[in-house]
């Protein structure tokens, strides 16, 4: 699949051309395209000069990338164990069953994905779901309607 490449050269004026810029760059191509596209991991290394193995490597190591897209609506679920015993698991069934996609999969559409997460840190509110950067608790299983706004 081919991506529009041309906002690469402006993430790369950012930084100097060193290996050691490599996690910044990835960070400000991941903030660009919501996840780094192939051509521009290779386009990475050829510019800082890092072998594509060590750029992949750690495009692949850290959960903040992603080299697959991501919704418009990145849904969180955490499963944590407060979460989990407070009924996360029937929450992330029915936005599964809602948005016909499994955890870790994106609409076909670009609009929503749905990912798991081990813990959040808000027990207090769980069970906890995050769309985007807003949290919602304590959710109910009911509560998926408003967690998918905008449908």
């Amino acid at each position: 699949m081919n991506h529009d490449l041309g906002r690469l050269p402006a993430i790369f004026k950012r930084y100097p051309k060193s290996p050691e810029s490599l996690i910044a760059v990835l960070q400000d191509i991941q903030k660009e395209y919501q996840f780094l596209p192939s051509e521009a991991l290779a386009e990475t290394a050829r510019v800082l000069e890092v072998p594509l193995s060590k750029v992949f490597s750690v495009s692949t190591f850290y959960n903040a990338f992603s080299l697959h897209p991501k919704g418009e609506k990145v849904i969180r679920i955490c499963v944590g164990t407060t979460c989990h015993i407070r009924g996360a698991k029937q929450i992330q069934e029915q936005l599964e069953s809602q948005l016909k996609i499994k955890a870790g999969e994106t609409t076909p559409d670009l609009k929503f994905s749905i990912e798991t997460v081990s813990c959040v840190g808000a027990c207090a509110k769980a069970p906890v779901v995050i769309v985007n950067e807003k949290y919602h608790g304590p959710v109910k299983v009911s509560d998926y309607k408003k967690l998918v706004k905008g449908k």
